[in-house]
């Protein structure tokens, strides 16, 4: 069985003469991203590893998870960043199989987009939000729409 923690990335700053791409957390931004993570470890939802946009707001609230959790093996991937439709499912569906439990720190619509898709549930993904899901699959590239059970949903 694989687990999947959706993440959107807490609030960010919106300041002129930065680029979208350089955009930090707001001091709000960091306080969710903490209070999200330490709630995760509360309810003993630990990913073994991260994945997350490269984008300075996105690494930002993974590292944040990855302190309070342990969970240190953070990977960024491009693809994240500029999202289409489809993209984050492609992701996914090419994780390792050695690992049973991932998070994805991205943006949205995307991150949305994605928990409809592999649940069925339409949510309003505010920032910092997290979303944990199951699926009764070995690989995961057996992923599909749809096939993923919504354990459980939190936001700042």
């Amino acid at each position: 069985m694989k687990k999947l923690l959706l993440v959107r990335h807490a609030k960010a700053a919106h300041e002129d003469g930065m680029s979208d791409f350089e955009r930090p957390l707001k001091t709000s931004g960091v306080q969710d991203a903490t209070v999200m993570a330490q709630r995760l470890h509360r309810h003993g939802i630990i990913p073994q590893h991260i994945v997350s946009s490269p984008a300075l707001r996105t690494i930002s609230t993974a590292n944040i998870i990855a302190e309070h959790l342990g969970t240190y093996a953070i990977e960024t991937n491009e693809q994240i960043y500029e999202a289409v439709e489809g993209t984050i499912f492609k992701i996914i569906a090419q994780f390792p199989d050695d690992y049973e439990f991932i998070a994805l720190v991205g943006h949205n619509p995307d991150i949305a987009q994605t928990l409809h898709y592999l649940t069925g549930k339409v949510k309003d993904v505010h920032p910092g939000a997290v979303a944990l899901i199951d699926f009764k699959i070995d690989k995961w590239s057996e992923i599909s729409g749809k096939s993923g059970n919504l354990l459980y949903y939190d936001e700042p």
